[in-house]
């Protein structure tokens, strides 16, 4: 029997859509704030091997990151698996813009070198993500990149969360996201969010009840997790994105380039 909590929820998804971004591994700051007129543009480097990046938009440098001198950049840029600005919307004025990631080391002379080239066009008061994804070319120096909207509305139900999924993994087929309440061992509890994502998409925003839960993401048809991951809280009012990256072949559960799920706050 379905779990019914997860379940009702789910079923809701339909008819209740809405929108998410939470983490960055090098900086520490508060989303709680006011958001910033204009358009908004958050930025992942997922792609595998990738080197740190600093984000430009045209000619424009949006993240880096501070090292311990004052008023010096950090030659670390946001590395692979990390999202820049502390995890936070960066305000962008509307138009079209070629983003790219750039190397932030300057070892071998390649500092600022472009690693991709997305032309993409930003609306006046939408928010974006922008992906490097894929398998980073060591000797052409390039990596797959997407920008997909965040389509959410600032929550005013606090006893719902948002969550959607975002496919970033290169070699993967279509996924869908599950989740199941966690510590829950019954396997058919497990409730799809949304429906299957194909490469460089993403899922709509559905709405879950708070809780803590164990995540999975599953081929079409298949009755298993390609990807798991265990204890993930969502909590009321906020909206999330679950982004999977990595190499869907690697089977080790330590690899720094094993397939992931990586929840992140988008609000």
């Amino acid at each position: 029997m379905d779990h019914p909590k997860v379940k009702r929820s789910v079923l809701l998804c339909a008819a209740v859509l809405s929108s998410c971004n939470w983490y960055d591994k090098t900086t520490v700051q508060d989303i709680a704030g006011p958001v910033p007129a204009g358009a908004r543009v958050l930025f992942f480097n997922f792609g595998v091997n990738a080197p740190g990046v600093n984000f430009y938009a045209n000619d424009t440098k949006i993240t880096a990151i501070s090292s311990a001198k004052p008023d010096t950049e950090s030659l670390i840029g946001v590395l692979y698996g990390g999202v820049g600005n502390g995890g936070l919307y960066s305000a962008i004025a509307p138009g079209q813009y070629t983003f790219t990631g750039r190397i932030a080391d300057t070892t071998g002379g390649f500092k600022d070198r472009p690693i991709d080239t997305l032309r993409a066009a930003i609306a006046d008061g939408k928010s974006y993500s922008f992906y490097l994804s894929g398998f980073y070319d060591a000797t052409a120096k390039i990596v797959d990149a997407f920008v997909v909207e965040d389509p959410f509305t600032v929550p005013t139900d606090f006893s719902t969360a948002y969550v959607r999924f975002v496919h970033a993994i290169g070699n993967a087929n279509p996924l869908t996201l599950y989740v199941r309440l966690a510590g829950d061992t019954v396997t058919a509890h497990w409730a799809a969010v949304g429906a299957a994502v194909s490469y460089k998409g993403a899922g709509a925003f559905a709405p879950l009840p708070p809780g803590v839960y164990d995540l999975g993401t599953r081929y079409t048809d298949s009755t298993t997790n390609a990807i798991s991951r265990t204890a993930v809280s969502f909590s009321g009012g906020r909206v999330y994105t679950v982004g999977a990256r990595g190499d869907i072949t690697i089977t080790s559960t330590t690899a720094a380039n094993r397939p992931i799920l990586d929840p992140t706050v988008n609000r």
